[in-house]
């Protein structure tokens, strides 16, 4: 079983959207189209690396902007076309992130990288990713990755919910280090700040946020999910305030390095 048949079984069971549409998902969505907006000018052309269902690239798209996508899942292609609306400036090509061959160089002004990074699990999947996402950005354009972060799921998958035996006897942590480690059947990369630090600087791009997605988010996903609008918007206020400083970073389950070519 290769590394798309364990990712198209769990995206095929695994409700996504739903994530996404939570109170505490929605953090992370909301953080990353805060800064993507930051960089969008009119006319610009945006293509998204590992699209998913599209929620980002049907938001993009809504909003005028021509999107390309690429998806390597069937199922998430699907469920992509479904949520197309007629008219809407898109299109969506099955493909993998480390073999962009199919899109020409300097063709993008936004490149999206939300997922792929996840699952790529050795670092020459990973710098092939990323130089396939540097290449079709236009020069001066602006690429966002986004990460797992190692600590985050130690903390709370290994000790909160208790499997933290089970990461060791599986041979997944190092428990002088507390390094984690992933196989394909594990389905998710989990990095440190350093690993994503040493990723970047094999290539010539200029580095302009760090940001932790959903900050502290995920470890108190039943308290978010239970506030009050007003308290809700208070967080979300506290999170962007906050989710650029150093000290935030290692405990967010997903990052983001946006950088520039």
């Amino acid at each position: 079983m290769d590394t798309e048949k364990y990712l198209a079984d769990y995206y095929g069971q695994y409700d996504e959207e739903g994530r996404l549409l939570s109170r505490h998902g929605m953090v992370e969505y909301l953080t990353t189209m805060h800064y993507i907006e930051k960089y969008l000018q009119p006319g610009m052309r945006i293509m998204e690396i590992g699209a998913a269902t599209g929620r980002y690239s049907h938001a993009l798209a809504q909003k005028g902007y021509q999107v390309d996508a690429v998806e390597l899942i069937a199922h998430n292609i699907d469920l992509f076309h479904q949520h197309t609306l007629p008219g809407e400036p898109i299109t969506i090509t099955q493909g993998n992130a480390t073999n962009l061959s199919a899109f020409p160089d300097t063709t993008y002004d936004i490149t999206l990288l939300l997922g792929p990074m996840y699952h790529l699990f050795t670092k020459e999947e990973q710098e092939k990713a990323l130089s396939e996402a540097i290449r079709i950005t236009k020069n001066g354009g602006i690429i966002f990755a986004a990460y797992c972060m190692g600590d985050a799921a130690i903390c709370s998958y290994g000790f909160i919910r208790g499997h933290i035996h089970e990461l060791i006897e599986k041979c997944m942590l190092d428990t002088k280090t507390f390094q984690a480690f992933s196989n394909p059947w594990d389905l998710f990369e989990l990095y440190r700040k350093e690993d994503i630090d040493a990723l970047r600087s094999k290539f010539p791009v200029t580095q302009l946020h760090f940001i932790a997605s959903d900050g502290y988010t995920n470890h108190m996903r039943e308290v978010v999910d239970a506030m009050d609008d007003a308290t809700y918007e208070l967080f979300l206020n506290y999170h962007l305030a906050t989710c650029e400083r150093s000290d935030m970073v290692g405990y967010s389950h997903h990052t983001l390095d946006i950088f520039q070519k």
